[in-house]
C-alpha cells in the first residue's frame, strides 16, 4: 500500500518488469560468487578456480600448500571484504534516506572519522605493551573496538542529525560534515603526539584501509555483528520507505518517527563502526554503491534496494581488494586509494546529474 502510494508522488520507484528484475538479481549474486572465487584464486599465488572450490569442499587440492594459503590467509581476507562492502553499502543507503541527501555517506559526513576517534581512543591510550594495533586484544578487546568505533559514529552522526534539522542545504550539510570529520581528526592527532611509535605506525597504516588484517578470531566477533545489523535494516525497509514520503506522512501512516530514526542510526552507526574498528575507515564505497544500485533497478524501493545494494557492495569490495593486490607486482596499494577511484566517478556523476536537473527542470 505505501509503495502503491508512493509512486504517484515519485516515478522513479516505479519498478521494472519482475522478470527482468529477477534476471538482474541472478546476475548480481553469480558475479558475488565469481568475485568471491577470483578473489581466494588470484594473489601473489594464483591458484586454479577449481581447486580453489575444491578445498572450500573439504577436498584434496594439487598441492598441499593451496589449502594453507585459502584457509588461513584468503578466505578471512575474502569474508572481510563481503561484510564491509555489505556493510557500507547498506549503512550509506540508510544515511541517504534519513539525511535526504543523495551525497550522504559513512565517510562524506565524518562518521568514519567518528569510528575513527572511537578506536583511536582505545587503541592509542591503551597499555604500551602490545606492539600490533589488534593484537592479543582478546574476543573482549575485540567487542570493545566494535563498541568504540558505533560509539564514536553514532556521536557524528547524532550530531549530523541535530544539524540536518537546521540546514535544508545539501552542499552546507556537507561541508559541515567535512568540518566534524576535520574535528575528529584533530582529536586524534593530539593523542598521536602522545603515543609510542609503534602504535603511531600500526595507527597509520590502519588508516590506509585493509581487508587482509582481519583474523579468524576477529570474524567470529565481526560476522554475527553484521549479519544482525544487516537484519536489522532489512526490517526497517518499510519505514525507510515511509520516511522518504516525509515525517508528516509517515506519522500518518502510524510511524514513530523518533524511534525509527534511533533504530537507523543504531544500525548504520554499528555497521559502519564495526567496519571502521577492523579494517581502518574505508572511503567512497558507502555513497556510491546506492546509487548504482538505483539506477540499476530504477527504484527507490528499500525492499529491493537493501539485498542489492549488500550483494553490490561485497563485490565492489572484492574486486577493489583483488586490483589493490594485483595492480603493482609485489606492492599491495592501500585500499582507500582503489576505493576513492572507484567512488570518485560515482560521486561526481550524482553532483552533475543534480545541477542539470535543477538547470533543465522536466
Amino acid at each position: 500500500m505505501l509503495i502503491e502510494k508512493y509512486k504517484f508522488i515519485n516515478p522513479r520507484l516505479n519498478q521494472k518488469n519482475p522478470v527482468f528484475k529477477s534476471i538482474i538479481f541472478l546476475i548480481i549474486l553469480i558475479s558475488l560468487i565469481l568475485a568471491f572465487l577470483l578473489d581466494l584464486a588470484l594473489g601473489s599465488v594464483d591458484i586454479p578456480v577449481n581447486e580453489v572450490v575444491k578445498v572450500l569442499l573439504g577436498q584434496e587440492p594439487e598441492k598441499v600448500t593451496w589449502t594453507y594459503i585459502i584457509l588461513k590467509f584468503r578466505l578471512p581476507k575474502a569474508l572481510t571484504a563481503t561484510l564491509a562492502g555489505a556493510a557500507l553499502g547498506v549503512s550509506g543507503l540508510q544515511m541517504q534516506t534519513l539525511f535526504k541527501n543523495p551525497l550522504a555517506g559513512p565517510f562524506v559526513l565524518g562518521i568514519s572519522s567518528g569510528a575513527s576517534l572511537g578506536v583511536a581512543l582505545v587503541v592509542l591510550t591503551a597499555s604500551a605493551t602490545t606492539p600490533t594495533l589488534l593484537a592479543d586484544l582478546g574476543y573482549f578487546g575485540d567487542f570493545g573496538l566494535v563498541i568504540a568505533a558505533s560509539l564514536g559514529a553514532a556521536s557524528v552522526l547524532g550530531m549530523m542529525l541535530v544539524v540536518s534539522r537546521r540546514v535544508q542545504d545539501t552542499m552546507t550539510l556537507l561541508i559541515l560534515g567535512l568540518l566534524f570529520g576535520y574535528a575528529t581528526s584533530a582529536i586524534v592527532s593530539i593523542l598521536l603526539q602522545f603515543s609510542s611509535k609503534e602504535r603511531i605506525q600500526s595507527y597509520i597504516m590502519w588508516t590506509f584501509g585493509s581487508f587482509a588484517g582481519v583474523t579468524w578470531r576477529q570474524l567470529v566477533v565481526l560476522i554475527p555483528v553484521i549479519l544482525l545489523s544487516l537484519l536489522g535494516a532489512v526490517l526497517q525497509s518499510k519505514s525507510l520507505n515511509a520516511l522518504l514520503l516525509g515525517e508528516s506522512y509517515a506519522r500518518s501512516l502510524g510511524l514513530t518517527v523518533q524511534k525509527t530514526r534511533f533504530s537507523i542510526i543504531t544500525s548504520a552507526s554499528i555497521l559502519a563502526g564495526a567496519i571502521t574498528a577492523f579494517c581502518g575507515p574505508i572511503a567512497f564505497l558507502g555513497v556510491a554503491i546506492p546509487h548504482l544500485c538505483r539506477s540499476l533497478f530504477n527504484t527507490s524501493d528499500h525492499r529491493i534496494l537493501i539485498p542489492s545494494v549488500t550483494m553490490m557492495g561485497a563485490i565492489l569490495a572484492l574486486f577493489a581488494d583483488l586490483f589493490s593486490q594485483l595492480a603493482v607486482s609485489q606492492m599491495v596499494l592501500p585500499l582507500n586509494a582503489v576505493t576513492a577511484l572507484i567512488g570518485t566517478p560515482v560521486v561526481t556523476w550524482v553532483i552533475l546529474r543534480r545541477n542539470s536537473q535543477k538547470s533543465f527542470p522536466s
